[in-house]
């Protein structure tokens, strides 16, 4: 492109004309007489305006910095504040869960997930219904508790749907005070009242979620009182209380049981469904392809990660001790919810479940265990390199078994010689029937 402007500059030949003279006209190459053999007609030179384009165009061009190539940090942050600001956008237009499976099945070549996502099993209804989900399936098995015990599913109200777990205790410590007033001082009237603009009952009481149905199962109602020592002139003569009905006077025994009831409980969570699967001998056993389910990424989460990357991407050049290699690795594990942990028995088949990264690796080994047909035999489980889990009290995440892992299962050599010294027929697989009769293929 600089040859060509070059050469349009090299052809420019028009004279500069003075205050209000204009151009002349651009001299034009003199035609020569034919000779013998035709001579190829000379090229046009351009007009007033190409010139003066092409001119400006060159100067542009020699004024023009030329910008430096980024340095290897300023590369790797701006791929680092792409990748966030993707998955920032990714989380806020996320497709259901639904669908997401609906648009992976369309990509060529994709490969199927090890897993469809996380499942947890609901207490009250016993179904077992997706991560996101969750929170919903709980909510509706509340709300239909109500017909069948309405103390019972304020309660769980009051102790599932109230995050702060400090509020929580002080409002209910602060209601069982109400209630024990009652029993024990029933020919009170005064205990039988709560107001409700009452300073105490505003800021410990009445900010909790299912507080008010609460009041209503137990035999409180609503009603209009007058101010005490409040004449006619005043304009607000009457306040709001919660009033105990008189049968209840009779039923004392019961607001006792529904005060330790209120206290005892505890928030109504569902259980991680393990989707345990019985896979047989593959060579595909290593592969995982897991769902977003298991490292989802919250805002925070997203701004907190990204806080992270450049911190690493400044420490990029330092030198570091194994000390802190090993904590940064540790904290690197802690972003994971969840992890698919596979263990391979010593006759190819693998045992597949679902765990909490911060479970500890004893839950493991009585989920392998619960699968044995004899549940006494000893085992261990090595983890890669041949490493053996001995430490059954740590967590997933600190032995760097997230997001997947696959584990081997070994036998103690010394019982299992004597299984054989005993000369028993012994089953095919160590796993119970019921699990090799949905054995799957990986």
């Amino acid at each position: 492109m600089r040859k060509f402007f070059q050469e349009i500059k090299a052809d420019l030949k028009f004279k500069t004309a003075g205050p209000g003279q204009k151009l002349s006209e651009p001299s034009r190459v003199p035609k020569e007489k034919p000779k013998a053999e035709a001579a190829p007609k000379p090229r046009q030179g351009p007009t007033d305006e190409a010139q003066m384009a092409a001119a400006a165009a060159l100067a542009r061009m020699e004024l023009k910095p030329k910008a430096k190539p980024p340095s290897s940090q300023e590369a790797i942050k701006n791929q680092v504040r792409k990748e966030l600001m993707a998955e920032a956008a990714a989380s806020e237009k996320r497709l259901s869960v639904e669908e997401e499976d609906l648009a992976s099945l369309d990509q060529e070549g994709a490969a199927a997930p090890s897993v469809s996502g996380v499942y947890f099993i609901c207490p009250l209804t016993g179904a077992v219904v997706r991560k996101d989900k969750k929170e919903k399936h709980i909510r509706e098995a509340i709300q239909s508790y109500f017909s069948v015990d309405p103390v019972a599913a304020s309660i769980m109200e009051i102790h599932t749907f109230n995050k702060d777990r400090e509020k929580v205790r002080v409002g209910v410590e602060t209601m069982a005070k109400y209630l024990d007033n009652i029993y024990l001082h029933p020919e009170e009237e005064k205990y039988r009242k709560i107001k409700l603009q009452n300073k105490v009952f505003q800021e410990r009481i009445s900010c909790l979620e299912g507080i008010h149905r609460f009041f209503q199962a137990i035999g409180f109602e609503t009603k209009a009182l007058p101010v005490p020592g409040q004449g006619k002139k005043f304009k607000k003569t009457t306040e709001e209380y919660y009033v105990l009905k008189e049968e209840m006077l009779t039923k004392l025994e019961d607001l006792k049981d529904y005060k330790e009831q209120l206290l005892s409980s505890e928030p109504v969570r569902a259980q991680l469904d393990r989707q345990l699967c019985v896979f047989k001998p593959s060579p595909e056993a290593a592969r995982f392809e897991l769902p977003s389910d298991f490292y989802n990424l919250t805002a925070e989460e997203i701004k907190r990660e990204q806080r992270l990357r450049t911190e690493a991407v400044e420490k990029a050049s330092m030198l570091r001790t194994r000390a802190m290699r090993e904590k940064e690795e540790q904290r690197e594990m802690r972003k994971y919810n969840y992890t698919l942990v596979r263990v391979r028995f010593p006759d190819g088949y693998i045992l597949q479940g679902t765990f909490y990264a911060r479970e500890s690796v004893s839950v493991l080994y009585n989920f392998v265990r619960e699968a044995l047909r004899d549940d006494w035999l000893p085992f261990e489980l090595l983890g890669p390199g041949g490493l053996k889990l001995t430490d059954e009290n740590l967590a997933f995440n600190e032995c760097g078994l997230v997001p997947s892992a696959l584990l081997t299962l070994a036998w103690d050599a010394a019982v299992m010689a004597d299984i054989q010294a005993s000369g028993e027929e012994q089953p095919a697989s160590p796993l119970k029937p019921e699990l090799l009769s949905r054995v799957q293929t990986l």
